[in-house]
Formats: C-alpha cells, sequence, structure tokens
C-alpha cells in the first residue's frame, strides 16, 4: 500500500509508504491526502499529520513516470502536473492545519509537500533538495512561490538553480523548520502539536490560517479589511465567549 488514511479521533494522519521508491509520489498518496483535506471539514478533526512510514519522507517524482510522459503531448503533460497542483490547493485550503512530520528528507514535490504544511517538524539530518536542475527540470507544486515567501532569494536560487541540499539545521535556523528533534522522533513531536490545536479554539484557528495565506498575496489595505471582517465574525463567536471568560476566571478554556 503506497498511501493510507489513518483517523485518529482528532487528528488525521497520512501515511506515505511508497518505502521502496523513498516515499515517491504516487496516485494513491494524492488520493489519500485530498481525502484527509476533504474529512477535515468534520468538526471533531483538528489538524492533519502528513508523514512517512520508511525513513524518507517522500523522494518527489517518480522519474520512470516522468519518462513516460516526455512521449505525451504538452497538453496531457501539463494535466499530469496539474493533478499534483490541486493537491497543494487542497492543502493550503484545508480548514484544519497541516503538520509535516520530516525523517530523512523531503525532495522536489515532496518538497512542495512540505512547504505546503502549517507546521513542519523534522529530524536531525534531514534534507531539503530541489533537484530539478540536475534532470533538466523546473519545480512544479507552487515550491518556488513557498520558497520565496520562506527564504532569502539567493538561497532559493542557490536551491533550486544549483539543486543545492540545505539540511534540517539550516532550515530550522532559517524559521522555516518549527522543531528539530532526533532521528525518529518526528512524529512524537508532531503529536504534541496535533494535542495543541485540539485544545484551542478550531474555527479561530482556521480563520487565523486563511488569514496568513491571503496575507502573503494581498497588500496591507486589503489585510487591514481581512481582519476587520474576521475580528468581527471572532468577537461574537461562541469561542471568544469561551475565550474570554477563561481568561478573566485564570483557567484553562474548553472549546468543546
Amino acid at each position: 500500500m503506497s498511501a493510507r488514511l489513518e483517523d485518529a479521533g482528532d487528528r488525521l494522519i497520512v501515511w506515505n509508504g511508497n518505502t521502496e521508491k523513498r516515499g515517491a509520489l504516487s496516485p494513491e498518496l494524492y488520493a489519500t491526502i485530498l481525502e484527509a483535506c476533504e474529512k477535515a471539514a468534520d468538526p471533531r478533526i483538528r489538524s492533519v499529520i502528513l508523514t512517512s512510514e520508511g525513513p524518507f519522507f517522500c523522494a518527489g517524482g517518480d522519474l520512470t513516470v516522468l519518462i513516460a510522459r516526455q512521449g505525451m503531448p504538452e497538453e496531457e503533460r501539463r494535466a499530469g502536473i496539474e493533478g499534483l497542483h490541486d493537491v497543494i490547493r487542497a492543502m493550503r485550503n484545508c480548514p484544519v492545519p497541516i503538520i509535516a512530520a520530516v525523517e530523512g528528507g523531503a525532495a522536489g514535490a515532496g518538497l512542495s509537500f512540505a512547504m505546503a504544511c502549517d507546521i513542519i517538524v523534522a529530524a536531525k539530518g534531514a534534507k531539503f533538495v530541489a533537484a530539478y536542475v540536475k534532470a533538466g527540470l523546473v519545480p512544479d507544486g507552487g515550491l518556488t512561490a513557498h520558497l520565496a515567501r520562506a527564504i532569502p532569494r539567493q538561497l532559493t536560487m542557490e536551491m533550486c538553480l544549483l539543486g543545492q541540499t540545505v539540511f534540517a539545521e539550516r532550515m530550522f535556523d532559517l524559521g522555516v523548520v518549527n522543531a528539530l528533534t532526533d532521528v525518529g522522533g518526528t512524529m512524537d513531536v508532531a503529536t504534541g502539536y496535533a494535542d495543541r490545536f485540539a485544545a484551542g479554539p478550531r474555527v479561530a484557528q482556521g480563520m487565523i490560517r486563511s488569514m496568513v495565506a491571503q496575507a502573503y498575496d494581498g497588500t496591507e489595505a486589503e489585510q487591514l479589511d481581512v481582519e476587520r471582517d474576521a475580528m468581527g465574525f471572532a468577537t461574537g463567536a461562541p469561542e471568544a465567549g469561551e475565550g474570554i471568560a477563561a481568561f478573566l476566571e485564570k483557567r484553562a478554556p474548553n472549546y468543546g
């Protein structure tokens, strides 16, 4: 089984099981991520964790598949890439936070998946690689957009133009990786983040996630309007009633 979805109560876990190919992309992985993002609409779901059953998070596209596509018309090749982009869009529009637990490394579109997540937990020594250029290819999966927003331009160019590997420690120093762990420890830390999301206000978290995403694309004036409308709604919502009361009463809030 190259991918499976685990329902863990208040969270969903996407397991990339394509271990023989270092977690390379597969139709099953696409379908499982899409299923997780769809099922995350259930109010009991507070987060999604994306991880691998093997020692490598995701090695990106299967080169044997890419070779087979060379003989296709360009329009068909674009359609194949659009399938990946539909998954990235679903991740970005997911109603709950997505946590990446990266063991070994994330390469190519695997890096795109990691960068599309809201929280990245990585094992020490894990590799972050955009090596498309070494195969005469270019990044996809929104990778140039995500890297450009997250790291300096010169490092983005080094990663994309030269296929330079950047290790988890440097990504942590740059603020891209939220937490570093020992090898084999990423799921424990990812679970800790999921626990924190589960204890928080689901609706407010979803709104914040959307607001931050919009902030990268809009102007300050537009974002002021986004924040006005979101805060206007949030102030009158039940979560705010519980959160404010808990703060004033000096107790932990219970968001249900």
